[in-house]
């Protein structure tokens, strides 16, 4: 099953979007109220699928409890009736971009244009994109040490720190060692395919800045490519 939505959600919610789309007739469901010009009442979602109203209620509301579809009371096809007015079915306003290993390409692209409209008569474009990849990443890790109190930081709590942090970015960070931390994924991939050696180079400048704004000088960004995982490791200074 291919699921591939466009926006941002939040990432609990897509947990819960993966789940709820894991039954096939809930995802027959969706699929059916996303195409349709108005709202859904239960029986027109049953009978697409060909089950009970009382079964298709529980599984629209599972899609609903997921930010799926929202609810609401309505007439269907704008026709009113007498007695109770029908429940109904609409996509929800919030889509949300499924990716595992979670994928940054909204961060990537604001790095390059940053870089592009900042570029100027005294760099090249690369230095550009270089400069506003390590302030992307000065500026994702400042405010919250600044929320922590992270005060002095010696080499084991940084990293530590920087585990916690770098999973909000996308990464998938390990600690090999007390002075080793391996990101195990490229946030930027697949389009890092198309150019790895200058995503690699934005990357290390972004880890970089990164390692900046938490002020951290025992801890040090270094370029170390393997295949199928990010290009970097953060070490504390003077290991190997």
């Amino acid at each position: 099953m291919n699921i591939q939505h466009r926006a941002i959600g939040h990432a609990r919610t897509g947990v819960k979007a993966v789940a709820a789309l894991e039954d096939d007739l809930r995802y027959a469901m969706y699929e059916f109220i996303r195409t349709a010009r108005g709202p859904v009442s239960r029986e027109q979602a049953a009978a697409h699928v060909g089950i009970s109203r009382k079964l298709a209620a529980f599984h629209l509301e599972k899609l609903v409890s997921a930010g799926l579809l929202r609810s609401d009371f309505e007439p269907v096809g704008g026709l009113r009736k007498v007695g109770r007015t029908p429940k109904v079915y609409s996509p929800a306003e919030t889509q949300i971009r499924i990716s595992i290993p979670e994928r940054r390409h909204d961060l990537l692209a604001g790095i390059l244009i940053d870089g592009v409209l900042a570029e100027g008569p005294q760099e090249t474009a690369r230095q550009a994109v270089m400069r506003a990849a390590q302030e992307r990443g000065y500026d994702a890790v400042t405010s919250e040490r600044r929320r922590v109190r992270a005060g002095r930081l010696g080499p084991e709590r940084a990293l530590t720190l920087s585990q916690r942090l770098l999973k909000q970015h996308g990464y998938e960070p390990e600690r090999l060692s007390p002075a080793c931390v391996r990101l195990r994924n490229c946030p930027f991939d697949p389009v890092a395919q198309q150019s790895r050696e200058l995503v690699c180079a934005l990357n290390h400048a972004f880890l970089t800045g990164f390692i900046h704004g938490l002020e951290a000088p025992t801890v040090q960004a270094v370029l170390e490519p393997r295949t199928g995982e990010c290009c970097v490791e953060l070490r504390a200074s003077g290991t190997g």
